[in-house]
């Protein structure tokens, strides 16, 4: 599993969105690097890694990253995912809970995909697969992971997204969406995650919107929500800043 890391202390792992990579958490590697060891994987298939032979599965996801904290001889970290780094997360918890210090959700949802939505993610799949390119993601999914500010204001971000959209692994993306398309619903996991957690959602979110933030925290025994202002699914990358200081805030306060 390829990583990308910077600074020392606190170990903390950002699982990054679909269909994207660890350079979506470039930002935040620099601004937590200061008081925290922030490692920043590409999940299978993405950035750097290769997705192998497996079967497509969220847990197979979270085995690889229990897989990491294991090289490093980390018993547990502060553990953070944004859209399916979330769902990923999440999956990890149910099977490493005791390997999680606190929790961060930014940009995802605990409910399991509706019918529609588990066959809409197979359909891609099979566009991916037979097609071999990108082309399926940013006609269908490119446009859903920005908020209307960022598209009409930061044309800049819209442009490095859309790159980076471009340039995932199509057969990669088919693997993620059926893993995807499978993932249960994790609210009682998350009301058995009794650690410090917070939920960070844009209020222009259509993907994973703020009711679905609203329910994760409800569950979470200590969650926390804060909504940022004028930013869609992918807030990380479209308010860097704000993302960067409310992480940090958690990390000072659960350090």
């Amino acid at each position: 599993m390829h990583v990308e890391e910077s600074g020392q202390g606190q170990p903390v792992v950002l699982l990054h969105a679909f269909p994207l990579s660890s350079a979506m958490w470039s930002a935040q590697r620099g601004a937590l690097g200061e008081g925290a060891h922030v490692v920043t994987p590409d999940l299978r298939g993405f950035g750097q890694t290769p997705h192998g032979v497996d079967p497509p599965s969220l847990d197979q996801m979270a085995d690889d990253v229990a897989a990491l904290l294991d090289t490093r001889g980390w018993p547990s970290v502060v553990l953070g995912g944004l859209s399916m780094g979330g769902y990923v997360a999440m999956a990890f918890l149910r099977r490493h809970g005791d390997r999680v210090a606190a929790l961060a959700l930014v940009d995802t949802k605990a409910s399991a995909d509706t019918a529609a939505g588990s066959q809409g993610r197979i359909a891609m799949a099979e566009q991916l697969q037979h097609e071999q390119t990108t082309q399926a993601l940013l006609d269908s999914v490119y446009p859903k992971l920005l908020g209307a500010t960022t598209f009409a204001e930061r044309p800049d971000v819209a442009a490095r997204v859309r790159e980076m959209v471009r340039g995932a692994d199509p057969l990669a993306a088919a693997w993620a969406q059926r893993a995807m398309a499978a993932r249960p619903d994790s609210h009682d996991t998350l009301r058995g995650a009794d650690v410090p957690a917070l939920v960070v959602v844009g209020d222009e979110d259509v993907l994973t919107p703020v009711d679905e933030a609203r329910a994760m925290t409800e569950a979470l025994p200590q969650g926390e929500l804060v909504v940022l202002s004028q930013c869609g699914h992918l807030s990380a990358v479209e308010a860097p800043d704000a993302v960067s200081d409310v992480l940090r805030t958690f990390l000072h306060r659960v350090g």
